[in-house]
């Protein structure tokens, strides 16, 4: 079943990162700027995800944004990487566009 908000695409992707899965990730990312191949570190782990903003992105929009946390660890070593996120819905579908790393 698609994602029906844009935030849900976000949550379900980050999901998907937490757990390797490159045919989600690349099946969810707008055909326009998806990536030939994607590679994952398998030494990083996705812990938690926290959703700061969201604009648009409702079930009757076209686009919308996600501003996010995705806290990981890779060894001992926390990180979070932190961005806004563009999604836009195709045929009823909403993909990953593109986004910016925010500090």
């Amino acid at each position: 079943m698609p994602a029906p908000t844009a935030e849900t695409l976000m949550r379900a992707r980050y999901s998907a990162f937490a757990l390797g899965d490159l045919t989600y990730l690349l099946s969810s990312w707008h055909p326009s700027t998806r990536p030939a191949a994607l590679e994952l570190d398998p030494a990083r782990s996705w812990v938690r995800l926290e959703i700061l903003d969201a604009t648009d992105g409702g079930p009757f929009a076209d686009t919308g944004e996600v501003e996010f946390r995705a806290h990981h660890r890779t060894g001992a070593v926390r990180g979070v990487q932190h961005e806004r996120s563009r999604f836009a819905r195709r045929r009823g579908r909403w993909y990953y566009l593109d986004g910016v790393t925010a500090s």
